[in-house]
């Protein structure tokens, strides 16, 4: 998701030359009884921790990569360790492909009205004032004006205030490990298909009322003190095998956030996990099924959705695949 939405975002913006994210591991300067109850949250969920996993159901393979989204010169080494599993797939599996790609830019540049608010108030009718002044300052920090982020739909800027601005360079380049892995594929002429429609995005924030898209911003926007500290940890954590750690960390900033209601920011919490991860992993189910039934397969998506009840890996438990995470 972030992928497609990085793609997005470089369809309309100019984006600045700045610094690479100079910040701190929020999770390590948590106490040690803190971290404890962290990791203990993460562990409680079904495989919480590893980037590589193989799923096998009789003559079936699909191998299993959890990814992200940035450049990181540590992607190097994970490329050459899953190298020879693309090499002997019949397919790679990726949230969106070059076609997906192409197929949003042309809807993209047809119906505007998908990214922006083409009638009806903009966002400093729509939000208060403090608000708006602190969404247009984070929005012109990651090379938007305000003049334009006025008129983006409020999902949209949700999901930008994810990218912190200092990591906007690296998410311009487009090669994460997403990235690497396709064009590995295309070398080794292995297709590539995708997981989902391209226009999976738009059909998600569709089903979001305008309220719910709100309440994402705010609570996006009460991240942003800490966004270059949030991009270190992020990133520590998925290099360390342990993405589903910084979603409870997430869980843990939203929540106890100055002046946050806990029980709404655990109810946006919920919102966003229910639309970017648990109805996107049900829906990639049956087509890493067909793709197996075929021979064996390479799956590469945000290490996000390998974890937790309704993650991919224990959905294909649930059908019947064993499960067992490989070394990188």
């Amino acid at each position: 998701m972030l992928r497609t939405l990085t793609l997005l975002a470089l369809m309309f913006l100019p984006v600045q030359s700045m610094a690479q994210c100079d910040g701190h591991n929020l999770i390590a300067a948590l106490p040690a009884a803190d971290q404890t109850a962290l990791r203990s949250a993460a562990n409680a969920v079904p495989y919480p921790q590893g980037n590589l996993w193989r799923a096998t159901r009789g003559l079936q393979t699909v191998h299993l990569l959890g990814t992200y989204h940035f450049e990181d010169p540590r992607h190097d080494a994970t490329l050459a360790a899953v190298t020879p599993l693309i090499a002997s797939a019949t397919a790679v599996l990726v949230e969106a492909g070059p076609a997906e790609e192409a197929a949003l830019a042309e809807r993209i540049a047809r119906e505007p009205g998908v990214m922006t608010i083409t009638d009806g108030p903009t966002l400093p009718e729509l939000l208060p004032e403090d608000e708006w002044q602190a969404l247009s300052a984070a929005m012109s920090a990651r090379g938007i004006p305000g003049f334009m982020a006025a008129k983006f739909q409020p999902w949209f800027l949700s999901m930008m205030l994810g990218i912190p601005a200092c990591d906007m360079p690296r998410a311009a380049t487009g090669r994460g490990l997403d990235k690497l892995v396709i064009e590995e594929a295309d070398r080794r002429g292995v297709p590539v298909r995708a997981l989902e429609p391209y226009d999976t995005l738009f059909s998600l924030f569709d089903t979001l009322t305008q309220t719910d898209q709100l309440a994402m911003i705010r609570s996006a926007l009460a991240m942003e003190p800490q966004a270059a500290d949030l991009s270190v940890t992020l990133a520590d954590s998925y290099f360390a095998g342990e993405s589903r750690l910084i979603w409870e960390f997430t869980r843990l900033q939203i929540t106890t956030a100055p002046g946050a209601d806990p029980v709404q920011a655990e109810r946006d919490l919920r919102l966003m996990e229910t639309a970017l991860m648990v109805d996107r992993n049900r829906a990639w189910i049956p087509v890493i099924l067909a793709a197996a039934s075929k021979g064996p397969v390479m799956a590469a998506f945000g290490a996000l959705h390998l974890s937790g009840e309704q993650g991919v890996l224990n959905l294909l438990a649930a059908e019947g695949f064993t499960i067992e995470p490989l070394p990188l």
